[in-house]
């Protein structure tokens, strides 16, 4: 059966041989043991316990348990051929109280992991920050309180002082834009947050946390490779008419540009989103050059595409997303259009920014129904999304865009934020009952294809 799954026109050669293969996951969605071995509260702990919050009340007190099953699911990764392996540090794990002391405990079981995947042959890429903010911050302003500059560069000298000598690859925040604007902006992630003035000062500050964590990372470990990673989505306009193309504009910036520009050194995008230069009123004496680094690789995260209209109803930008199932497409569980082609186009435009060393596609996949069946799970359409997704991968690399490496979002089933255990993005499948772990069809090809 699975030689059937073999394409002839993509074959893990036609990617070069120094192209890298991963797979990521994040310690809040797969670790568990929310209170164990001295782990403080995060925003996240906090957030899953207020009512209404997450589907069907979910927490991830238990998750995937990947606390106490890390050998057997890194056991899963060397069984898949996949070499690098991405997952996050707890903050809170590691320093329970957000600075101050260090928890031992918690700093052995990442050494353990570390250790782990380097006996089994795989590559350790360690993303610092990946959204689980300490409570004890949130409850002095969190990303609104510019403290948190050194808040995150004491966590970061941490991680770098422990694992530094192991660790190559490191990736000091993960999506921005995401927690930022689902979190400070909207309120419907950690910690719930909503308004313009909270959110603004939430981008600044994480935008001087990323470049602040860079520098004390190369100092500790000059010879890491340091990165970062940005959600991602290719926008297009509804129509042909000026007003949706506009709104086009003022999404992308808000949604692509907002984050990279300016640690390339071009400043917030002001020009499409005036409300941006609320961020001037925040800026202090330094900051522009604080806001800039020379990352050696920059992580993307796409998933899909939007379709923006004008809305005059719409405080700030002016733009709305045209909802996926309102246009009769093929949509996933997160209601997110398939459409592979998104990869290429954001591939592209990142590439037109002309000073980024590497790029790296940090997270792709797919949430769908999946079905345990006789001990098997056939995911045709992930299997699918996979293969047409890396399809355009390998389009934008033949044309000479610049792009170095893979990883698919995610290892295992997981605690999926607002959406809890509803979604399931796994290229192996758990039972949350019982957590028994299947791989999936999907998680045999791409074993299949990395051999």
């Amino acid at each position: 059966m699975e030689a059937a799954h073999q394409d002839p026109h993509l074959h893990k050669q036609l990617f070069g041989d120094h192209f890298i293969w991963g797979v990521s996951t994040a310690a809040f969605q797969m670790e568990g043991a929310a209170n164990l071995d001295g782990k403080g509260v995060s925003i996240w702990d906090a957030f899953t316990k207020k009512k209404g919050k997450i589907l069907n009340g979910d927490n991830a007190d238990i998750a995937c348990d990947f606390y106490h099953r890390y050998k057997e699911d890194i056991d899963l990764i060397h069984q898949l051929n996949i070499p690098n392996f991405r997952f996050s540090i707890s903050w809170t794990r590691v320093l329970p109280n957000g600075d101050g002391e260090v928890n031992q405990q918690g700093i052995l079981f990442y050494n353990n992991v570390i250790n782990y995947c380097l006996e089994k042959g795989i590559e350790p890429w360690i993303t610092i920050y990946h959204w689980d903010l300490p409570q004890v911050f949130e409850d002095k302003g969190g990303w609104t309180n510019r403290q948190i500059v050194n808040w995150f560069t004491y966590f970061v000298e941490v991680c770098a002082s422990n694992f530094g000598d192991r660790v190559k690859n490191w990736m000091v925040i993960n999506e921005p834009a995401v927690f930022t604007g689902a979190g400070y902006f909207f309120g419907i992630h950690a910690p719930g947050r909503i308004g313009i003035k909270s959110y603004l000062q939430a981008v600044h500050h994480a935008v001087l946390s990323m470049v602040a964590g860079a520098k004390k990372l190369r100092a500790i470990v000059p010879d890491a490779k340091i990165g970062t990673t940005f959600s991602c989505s290719h926008i297009e306009p509804y129509s042909n008419k000026t007003r949706d193309i506009n709104a086009a504009k003022r999404a992308d910036a808000f949604i692509n540009r907002l984050f990279i520009e300016p640690i390339l050194g071009l400043g917030y995008p002001v020009q499409e989103v005036p409300v941006l230069k609320g961020i001037e009123k925040i800026k202090q004496p330094g900051d522009d050059e604080n806001m800039r680094f020379d990352f050696d690789f920059i992580g993307l995260q796409n998933y899909t595409r939007e379709i923006v209209k004008c809305s005059y109803f719409t405080p700030y930008v002016f733009a709305k997303l045209v909802k996926a199932e309102k246009r009769d497409v093929e949509l996933t569980t997160m209601r997110w259009e398939v459409y592979p082609p998104a990869i290429y186009e954001v591939i592209k435009k990142f590439n037109a920014y002309g000073n980024i060393k590497e790029i790296y596609i940090t997270e792709n996949g797919s949430a769908f129904e999946d079905s345990l069946n006789n001990g098997i799970v056939d995911d045709q359409k992930r299997l699918k999304f996979l293969k047409d997704n890396l399809q355009q991968v390998l389009k934008a690399k033949t044309e000479g865009y610049k792009v170095n490496g893979y990883f698919v979002w995610t290892l295992t089933d997981n605690f999926e934020w607002a959406e809890g255990y509803h979604a399931r993005f796994g290229l192996i499948y758990i039972d949350f009952k019982t957590q028994q772990r299947v791989i999936k069809s999907s998680g045999r090809w791409y074993a299949n294809f990395l051999k």
